[in-house]
């Protein structure tokens, strides 16, 4: 789809995307790369960071990759390093890498719970932490004009409650809370603003593909609002939303892009059903006789 959006919407910006070389990180990379971004990504196979820069360079785009580990805060320290030796600035932060897999509670060990809390929400906060002295206003590359940008990719689980899912859940929740503190404390001591994406299914991603594989007969469009899925595309415009000139005053907010599934259940009963369950206790609410309640004084 044609983009929304001025091509220069975010032009002269350095952006540094975690799990940037897949999915739902490598299409961020691509739409801030054609909206005039540089890009730098980041993640754990030198393989896929090497196609994806490859893929971005033949767009004309900036890029540039480094192999890291959001878990290892010295792998963190390095890949900002390098960013900013390489671009001279970091404006954006994308935290996108994340850890995922369908598991019952009884059946996730407890080093399993803590690995995707480690990706999740103890990886976040590092990327955060090591970022911050190159995007906090007048730090290195940037004037006083203003500071960067932190944009943390989450997801909706935690607002309820999902099945197989507390892992995330828990690392998600997490990862919202310190984006609520960083956006307060940050945002008022080095004008960074911080903010989420809680995307809902999208396809065509490695999410998809572990969390609704094809072997599962699920019945979920049948209630969702929009009745499809999600693309990538719309949580790339949603970050390049947050992250340009037209996000300037949202700080501290998670915006969910899932067609409104989050608010849904399934349908009980049909909408004809239900005209005609209505009818009925309808009817007999006015035929019911009104009896005069005895006074017990």
């Amino acid at each position: 789809m044609e983009s929304p959006f001025k091509a220069d919407a975010v032009k002269g910006k350095v952006a540094l995307i975690t799990g940037g070389g897949s999915g739902i990180g490598l299409e961020m990379s691509t739409q801030f790369g054609k909206h005039g971004a540089s890009i730098a990504i980041m993640g754990r196979r030198k393989q896929v960071l090497d196609s994806a820069v490859s893929e971005l360079r033949s767009l004309g785009i900036q890029a540039v990759g480094f192999e890291g580990d959001v878990r290892k805060q010295e792998d963190a320290k390095r890949v900002v390093e390098s960013t900013f030796q390489h671009f001279g600035r970091l404006d954006v932060l994308v935290n996108a890498a994340a850890g995922n897999f369908l598991v019952s509670a009884e059946d996730l060990s407890p080093n399993g719970f803590r690995t995707v809390m480690d990706i999740d929400a103890v990886g976040t906060f590092t990327m955060c932490h090591e970022a911050l002295k190159y995007l906090k206003k007048g730090g290195p590359g940037r004037g006083s004009s203003g500071g960067g940008t932190i944009l943390n990719i989450s997801v909706t689980l935690h607002y309820t409650a999902a099945w197989y899912q507390v892992h995330v859940s828990a690392a998600k929740a997490a990862v919202d809370a310190t984006m609520r503190n960083l956006a307060l404390e940050w945002g008022t001591d080095y004008d960074i603003r911080v903010n989420g994406i809680a995307p809902g299914p999208i396809g065509d991603t490695p999410g998809m593909s572990k969390l609704a594989p094809a072997e599962i007969n699920s019945k979920a469009r049948d209630y969702m609002p929009l009745y499809k899925l999600g693309d990538k595309w719309d949580i790339a415009m949603a970050a390049l939303y947050l992250t340009s000139d037209a996000g300037k005053f949202i700080n501290g907010t998670v915006i969910v892009v899932d067609g409104g599934l989050w608010l849904s259940r399934p349908r009980h009963l049909p909408k004809e059903a239900v005209k005609q369950l209505s009818r009925t206790v309808e009817n007999r609410s006015r035929n019911a006789p009104v009896g005069v309640p005895s006074s017990k004084l």
